[in-house]
């Protein structure tokens, strides 16, 4: 008899144990999407333009080399109108190893596009979208991407202001002003949403487009290693919500937070990054009804981008 109470009661003591349990997973869970979705509301009522996102085709998959691939596009394009994309970049993220890599192709590649011939790699996002543009770095360089995310400048200032009240602090190289709405000048300082898109914009000194791809690489880091630690991670469910609105993606809710709190890990170390195309593997002629474009060595940049996702 003393043995089946005792029985008993330990019975009762896990069971309680078990359902405190899951009470807090359950609360973890409803707090998560509470502030999720008032980060949503925060930015929807924001938002300057039409907040319907056109719904695109990708016809994606993981890599041969087991990362997770997704082709970040820059686009300040307002309501239904097209255009190239400003930035074009591709996060390789690899759970197996928990790496994280940043690749940066520079708009004005001289790349074959997928039933148009040879033109900008930034005009196949105009011409046919995420998928063309995915089509087109397939073709090229041999790289299956998974995702899509085309993300508005508008929610990229969003976002630092909702994570960095106080700014991300930068060392700004030069004075800068000319097409990017605001005037920064010289110096390490914090820079708000609107002064960092600035910053990442920024392409009209001698270096133009090489110093930009630069400068948003440098961004990407900072920004990362000034939000890493437990407090941003649990901040993690409203940061989502407030770029969601911003940003046209095929990814579920749940992958962006996976990838997200894996990415802000402190144990995950640095970010490397790598920019199409490599020194010394491109010219730069003029070509009629493009301009001044980057005929690059396709074979070079393709080895070379294979290289950096597997070492």
């Amino acid at each position: 008899m003393r043995s089946d109470r005792h029985q008993r009661k330990k019975k009762r003591r896990w069971t309680s144990i078990l359902l405190v349990f899951l009470l807090l997973i359950g609360a973890g869970i409803g707090y998560s999407y509470f502030q999720y979705k008032l980060g949503v509301n925060q930015s929807l009522k924001k938002m300057d333009r039409d907040q319907s996102k056109e719904i695109y085709s990708f016809k994606g998959q993981k890599d041969q080399y087991g990362d997770t691939n997704i082709l970040l596009l820059g686009s300040d394009a307002r309501g239904k109108e097209k255009s190239r994309s400003d930035t074009i970049m591709i996060a390789h993220f690899n759970e197996d190893k928990g790496t994280l890599k940043l690749t940066s192709i520079m708009r004005d590649c001289y790349v074959e596009i997928p039933g148009y011939g040879k033109h900008k790699i930034n005009s196949a996002f105009a011409r046919g979208g995420p998928e063309l543009v995915r089509q087109t770095i397939k073709q090229n360089f041999d790289i299956d991407l998974q995702y899509y995310a085309i993300v508005d400048f508008q929610g990229f200032e969003q976002l630092v202001d909702e994570a960095f009240p106080d700014g991300v602090k930068i060392n700004v190289e030069k004075k800068m002003k000319k097409n990017i709405g605001v005037t920064l000048e010289p110096g390490l300082q914090k820079l708000n949403g609107k002064q960092l898109l600035g910053y990442v914009r920024y392409r009209h000194d001698a270096v133009g487009d090489f110093g930009r791809v630069e400068r948003q690489q440098k961004t990407v880091k900072a920004m990362k290693d000034q939000l890493s630690g437990f407090q941003t991670i649990a901040k993690l469910p409203k940061l989502v919500g407030v770029v969601t609105p911003y940003v046209n993606t095929n990814m579920k809710t749940s992958d962006i937070l996976f990838m997200a709190k894996d990415f802000l890990s402190e144990k995950k170390g640095t970010v490397d990054t790598l920019r199409i195309p490599i020194k010394n593997s491109f010219t730069e002629p003029r070509v009629a009804g493009e301009g001044l474009v980057l005929d690059i060595n396709v074979e070079k940049n393709k080895q070379a981008l294979q290289q950096f996702i597997t070492k």
